[in-house]
C-alpha cells in the first residue's frame, strides 16, 4: 500500500490492485526513503536491492559519521541528502542535521529552537528523548518535528528555516514520539498529552492550521486513586498516523490513548473509532486484506484487526480479531505475504496468520527492540537495543540467515537507499553497504 499523497509528486505506480474495499499501489523505481518507515508507511523497500546479509564495525561500512547530542529520530533519504534530527539531552536546543549520502559529511545542522524551560522527560521516560520524532522529506522541502518545543519546515537546498511553529500546546509528559505524516497539501501532526490529545494540520506552504480536531474517547479517570492516572499517564500516546485508501477515499488511521481512529484527512472529520483500556501505544498500523492492524498500547499490548469501512463506535462491529500473547509494544510490525511478524521487546518475534490472527510461530531470537523492522530483498530485518541486528527468511518457520552487531545500540529504525542501509545508532549514523 502506498500514502496515496505521493503517488503524483514522486512515485511512479506500477501495479494497483482493490482488496476488500482498500487501495492497494504498487511503487516505484526510485529508492528514496521519504518516511521513518519507508515509501509506503510500512516497513517495506519496494523494487530490487543489493543488501548486505553481512557487516559489523570492519564489515562493509562505507563511512560512520558521529550525530551530535541525542536523537532516536530516523533518517529520511531524498536527492543524495539524509536529514535526521537531534536535540541536547536536556531539551534546551533542537536540531535538523542533514548528511550527504555519498561521503557521510554533515552538510548542515541547523539549530531550530530553543527551550529554556522544556518540559521534563519525567520518570519512566528511558525510551524517549527530545528528538524521537522523525522527520518527512519530500522534493525540496523538509520537516522537522519535536511535539510541542516546534514543527519546523527547512529548505533542503540551503538548510534554511521556511516556517516555524512553537505554539502547538501538549504536555507530553514522557516526551513527543508521534511523527507528522504529509498528505497533498498538509502536515498532519498528533498530539497525545496527559493535557491535551488532538490532531492538527498545517499547510505545508506557510505552516498555518488548516484544521485541528480533539480526540473525542471519553475519560473516566477522574476519581482514580491511582498517582499516575490521575497526573493524564493514561491519556498519552506515541504512535504515528498511516495514510490508505478506504472505499476509494484518503483516510488517515490513527492510533490514541483508549481508543483508535479513521478520519478524514483533508477535513480532520472522525469518521469511525474503536474503544479499549489500553495507553502509550506506539506502534505505527499496517494494512492487509482490507483490514488495519493496530497495538492497543503499552499494558494490555494486543494486536487488533480492524475493518476500517465503519462509522461511529465499531468495537463491537468492525474487530474481526484480537491477539495479546506476544505483542511488540515500541516496533512496529511489519506484513510479508500475509504473515505479520511483531518484535517483542523481550527478545522474542511473534508471526501471525494476518487473515485469522493464529500464532505461526513464537520464537527467541535475542535483544530488545524499539526499531520497526524492514523488509527488502526477500529478507526481514530486526534491529535490537543492544546493537545487534537478526535477519531472517520470511515464512511459516523461523529462520535465521544472519547475525550482526555494532557499537551501539538502536532505539531509530532502519533507511533503505539503492543498495545501501543506514543505520542510526544511538550516537552514529553508518552506510552499510556490500564492498
Amino acid at each position: 500500500m502506498i500514502p496515496v499523497n505521493r503517488i503524483s509528486r514522486w512515485a511512479k505506480p506500477v501495479g494497483l490492485s482493490l482488496v476488500a474495499g482498500l487501495t492497494f499501489c504498487g511503487l516505484n523505481a526510485r529508492a528514496d526513503w521519504p518516511d521513518f518507515r519507508g515509501p509506503n508507511g510500512d516497513g517495506h523497500a519496494p523494487g530490487n536491492h543489493n543488501l548486505p546479509l553481512e557487516w559489523s564495525e570492519t564489515k562493509n561500512v562505507v563511512w560512520k559519521t558521529a550525530i551530535p547530542f541525542k536523537g532516536w529520530s530516523t533518517p529520511v533519504i531524498m536527492n543524495g541528502q539524509i536529514w535526521l534530527t537531534t536535540a541536547t539531552p536536556e531539551g534546551h536546543d533542537y536540531f535538523a542535521v542533514c548528511v550527504d549520502e555519498k561521503s557521510g559529511k554533515i552538510l548542515f545542522n541547523e539549530k531550530v529552537f530553543h527551550k529554556d524551560h522544556p518540559e521534563p522527560l519525567g520518570n519512566g521516560a528511558s525510551m524517549n528523548c527530545y528528538a524521537t520524532p522523525s522527520p518527512v522529506i519530500e522534493d525540496g522541502r523538509v520537516y522537522v518535528h519535536f511535539g510541542s518545543p516546534g514543527t519546523a519546515c527547512l529548505d533542503t537546498k540551503t538548510g534554511k528555516v521556511l516556517w516555524q511553529r512553537d505554539d502547538l500546546p501538549c504536555r507530553h509528559y514522557r516526551g513527543a514520539s508521534s511523527s507528522p505524516v504529509l498528505f497533498e497539501n498538509l502536515v498532519i501532526l498528533t498530539f497525545d498529552g496527559a493535557d491535551l490529545q488532538y490532531l492538527a494540520a498545517l499547510d505545508k506552504e506557510t505552516g498555518k492550521t488548516v484544521w485541528k480536531t480533539d480526540r473525542s474517547v471519553a475519560w473516566n479517570d477522574e476519581g482514580s486513586n491511582d498517582p499516575m492516572v490521575r497526573d493524564g499517564d493514561h491519556r498519552k500516546s506515541h504512535g504515528t498516523p498511516l495514510i490508505a485508501q478506504v472505499d476509494g477515499k484518503p483516510q488517515l488511521i490513527s492510533v490514541g490513548a483508549k481508543a483508535s481512529y479513521g478520519y478524514d484527512p483533508r477535513t480532520g472529520k472522525e469518521l469511525w473509532r474503536v474503544e479499549y483500556n489500553d495507553w502509550s501505544s506506539a506502534p505505527r498500523p499496517v494494512m492487509d486484506n482490507g483490514l488495519a492492524y493496530i497495538v492497543t498500547g503499552l499494558t494490555k499490548k494486543e494486536m487488533w484487526a480492524v475493518d476500517p469501512t465503519g462509522h461511529g463506535d465499531v468495537t463491537d462491529s468492525h474487530v474481526k480479531w484480537s491477539v495479546r500473547k506476544g505483542i511488540g509494544k515500541y516496533a512496529s510490525p511489519v506484513i510479508v505475504d500475509g504473515l505479520l511478524y511483531t518484535a517483542v521487546d523481550e527478545s522474542f518475534v511473534t508471526c501471525l496468520d494476518d487473515k485469522t490472527g493464529d500464532v505461526v510461530w513464537n520464537e527467541r531470537i535475542g535483544g530488545q527492540y524499539a526499531a520497526s523492522p524492514i523488509y527488502a530483498d526477500g529478507r526481514i530485518y530486526f534491529f535490537s537495543q543492544d546493537g545487534t541486528s537478526t535477519v531472517i527468511k520470511p515464512g511459516r518457520k523461523l529462520e535465521v540467515l544472519a547475525k550482526n552487531q555494532l557499537d551501539d545500540g538502536f532505539m531509530a529504525c532502519p533507511a533503505v537507499d539503492g543498495d545501501a542501509l543506514y543505520l542510526r545508532t544511538k550516537t552514529h549514523l553508518y552506510r552499510i553497504e556490500n564492498k
